[in-house]
């Protein structure tokens, strides 16, 4: 292996462990906003973003918080059966982070929340789905995740954000939607699409759909993988209107230990000490 290879492979280890260390889901900071009703299928009114958020095209200065794992724009929306997020995805111009059947009604469940805040030294707006269940009021399994909205109007007007932060994902499905105990039928998805099905405004995260992908310990489990260096995170900017898209997920490299640091630094410098004597 090359210096330049040793190098990159030193400097990611430490950005995971910087990373994991604190972990991607934030649950405090963002707590001008409100508490989504304990429901299954229900959605909050317009809510603020505090900032407008360009999302392919059409600007958006507020949110309608859905219950089950997402947010739409244009008007409130209960759907609990994921379609996916792909040209097969007609509707409300939605970003989720989880779109199943999500109910807090159960006895162990927690709650969805919402609101604005900073994230990254930047002005957001963030929802958190804090341990809940799945229908029909079941909490022996619960998952927690987030969505955060990330004003980027300093780089230009409506650019903005995604991330999706993952803590656990114990279930995929409700029952209404073909699931035994949360698994099978028709499982969760995750991604975005501005509701219109033509190419380039909808994006999916690979496992989507797929039974048992996206759980803990799945082939594309949320809480494992990352797109942007943070394991459990996927990172979306959205630039004038159009997301970027980013890479497929890959795994976070796990922290080296000190002393595996210290003896790369050695190699490093006795490889280094070789060719000047060469």
């Amino acid at each position: 292996m090359n210096i330049r290879k040793l190098l990159v492979l030193s400097a990611l280890g430490a950005a995971a462990a910087g990373a994991n260390a604190a972990g991607p889901v934030v649950t405090s900071g963002f707590t001008n906003g409100g508490t989504v009703p304990v429901c299954d299928d229900c959605y909050t009114d317009i809510t603020p973003l505090g900032f407008t958020a360009n999302f392919f095209g059409t600007s958006f200065t507020g949110a309608y918080v859905s219950n089950n794992g997402y947010v739409t724009f244009n008007q409130g929306q209960g759907t609990y059966t994921p379609t996916g997020l792909t040209a097969s995805y007609v509707g409300q111009p939605i970003i989720a982070p989880f779109f199943a059947d999500v109910d807090t009604r159960g006895a162990n469940a927690g709650s969805v929340t919402y609101g604005t805040g900073t994230y990254a030294g930047q002005d957001a707006f963030a929802v958190t789905w804090n341990a809940v269940g799945y229908y029909a009021s079941q909490s022996d399994k619960l998952n927690t995740f987030q969505l955060i909205l990330v004003d980027e109007s300093s780089i230009a007007a409506g650019d903005f954000d995604i991330y999706f932060n993952y803590d656990q994902v114990q279930w995929e499905t409700g029952s209404a939607s073909g699931g035994v105990n949360g698994f099978g039928g028709v499982s969760a998805a995750a991604g975005y699409s501005n509701g219109t099905g033509v190419d380039g405004t909808f994006g999916q995260l690979a496992g989507s759909l797929v039974n048992g992908a996206l759980l803990d310990g799945g082939p594309d489990s949320l809480t494992a993988n990352t797109n942007d260096g943070v394991t459990g995170q996927y990172l979306f900017e959205v630039r004038s209107g159009t997301v970027i898209v980013p890479p497929p997920p890959v795994s976070s490299i796990p922290e080296p230990s000190s002393y595996a640091l210290l003896l790369l630094g050695m190699g490093l410098l006795g490889v280094v000490a070789r060719r000047r004597k060469q």
